[in-house]
């Protein structure tokens, strides 16, 4: 049975978040839900994953709060568990921009739907940006985009400050992955003095569920928080892979380089990466080995046993053993 993976997000005005921790933490628990959920003054963001039931309950724990009731959110599904532990943290933003006087419960820019987005792009008038860090643009994008290079949203700020002019740039278009980033983004842009200022609702991943990929204007696969590490249209795994050493996301091209190992390092960490951390990531390899070669026997020996399964057999996995986790 396929595990459904949940990510969701809201800005909306939490000042009892603290209380909310506890007793969403004991339900994912209960429930057997793993993943990360994010708790501010400012709102809810998280991505969560489990069994079908699991996950609902969850969302109507979530939407019970009346501030919560239009909660939305984005499914996809997984065949391993994509974290290995359920957390419920309290931080002083759900998408850190570094300004809290930036508060998309008051004004955020324009919504465009993805259906109505490639008109927006291509319109010449408009300045095309995208909002996320470097190692995620460089492996895919929309056409026309501008890369910022920046390395965390908090540098987005000064990317405008140095780069943008509100008397030059009269129209601008924002995206990110899933929406979260470019509420933020937009609402700065118009304490900057921006007039118009579009973003793609629901993000990337919404586009490249409902646009068919003949009228696509993306390039590449985009790259997201979970086991599969990027997606393409359709949702579609994508063919990269993460580097253990760096959490880079690395191509086939770039795993043909001489300076990638697998499960060590790939070309971005092969000169940086320290002595004593490529000394835990061989341990950890030849344990995954080790554990690997045990369950391929023991799957073995399970396939000779000529005895029909009883009601009380499991499978050799469990959820949230032998997971692969990417850090939130």
């Amino acid at each position: 049975m396929s595990l459904v993976v949940a990510a969701f997000y809201k800005f909306i005005r939490l000042p009892n978040y603290a209380e909310k921790q506890q007793p969403l933490l004991s339900l994912c628990q209960t429930q057997g839900v793993k993943g990360t959920i994010l708790l501010a003054a400012e709102g809810i963001n998280g991505t969560i994953a489990g069994y079908r039931e699991a996950i609902d309950s969850v969302l109507k724990f979530l939407r019970s709060d009346s501030r919560l009731a239009d909660l939305e959110h984005k499914e996809s599904e997984a065949d391993i568990p994509p974290f290995e532990r359920m957390k419920v943290r309290l931080k002083k933003e759900i998408v850190t921009l570094g300004l809290p006087e930036v508060d998309p419960n008051q004004r955020v820019g324009t919504y465009v739907t993805p259906k109505e987005w490639n008109q927006i792009i291509s319109d010449p008038e408009v300045t095309v940006i995208d909002t996320r860090n470097d190692y995620e643009v460089n492996i895919g994008t929309f056409k026309r985009a501008e890369n910022p290079q920046t390395h965390s949203f908090r540098d987005f700020p000064e990317y405008v400050r140095q780069n943008l002019d509100p008397n030059k740039h009269k129209k601008v278009a924002l995206f990110c992955t899933g929406g979260i980033r470019c509420e933020k983004a937009t609402s700065f842009m118009l304490s900057q003095g921006f007039q118009e200022v579009y973003h793609l609702k629901g993000g990337i991943l919404k586009y490249l569920e409902e646009v068919p990929q003949e009228e696509s204007l993306w390039s590449g696969e985009c790259f997201v928080f979970d086991e599969r590490v990027a997606v393409g249209h359709g949702l579609e795994a994508g063919s990269h892979e993460m580097c253990p050493g760096c959490g880079h996301p690395i191509s086939e091209v770039e795993k043909a380089s001489p300076q990638y190992e697998s499960g060590i390092s790939c070309p971005y960490c092969f000169d940086t990466l320290t002595k004593e951390k490529k000394a835990r990531l061989l341990e950890k390899k030849r344990q995954l080995e080790l554990a690997q070669k045990r369950d391929i026997a023991e799957y073995s020996y399970e396939s000779e046993i000529k005895t029909s399964p009883r009601p009380t057999d499991t499978p050799l996995r469990e959820f949230g053993e032998g997971t692969r986790i990417k850090a939130f």
